[in-house]
């Protein structure tokens, strides 16, 4: 059974899901950050100039403006390899697995980094992620040099 979780062919468009799960995090944030800005300014905390430059953002609005911004790390690794899957590869259902791990994870690190101060457990989910991109690569890399 945990043989055919790494070699269980997958359609490869059935990776774009995690992906297209990812940017619609990234457009939620960018909607999310322009209600936190518009409020500031209703309740005169801000005025829309102190937006021009980084560092403009105070309080919750502020967590999601560095949220926002973590979404521009490590996810391009993601949907750089998730598309070398799709056009190159025969992506097998453990990588399935792995793009969807990463996103939950992301979801799970914008809401302990914009919800919480717990730099601990925000570290920790980060790690999970970050595992399993590592994990998705190692696996691409390994498909790569298998069938070379």
């Amino acid at each position: 059974m945990f043989g055919a979780f790494h070699t269980a062919l997958i359609e490869p468009a059935d990776l774009l899901w995690p992906s297209a799960a990812h940017l619609a995090l990234t457009a939620f944030l960018y909607v999310w950050l322009s209600v936190e800005r518009a409020l500031s300014v209703l309740k005169q905390r801000n005025r829309y100039a102190d937006f021009a430059r980084p560092g403009g953002d105070a309080g919750r609005g502020a967590r999601v403006a560095a949220n926002l911004r973590n979404q521009f790390e490590a996810p391009p690794f993601f949907h750089m390899l998730i598309l070398a899957l799709v056009l190159g590869g025969d992506p097998v259902q453990g990588q399935l697995w792995l793009a969807w791990v990463f996103v939950f994870g992301r979801v799970l690190h914008t809401g302990v980094q914009t919800l919480t101060d717990n730099v601990v457990l925000r570290g920790l989910v980060f790690a999970i992620n970050f595992s399993a991109l590592v994990g998705l690569w190692l696996s691409f890399f390994f498909q790569a040099f298998n069938s070379a």
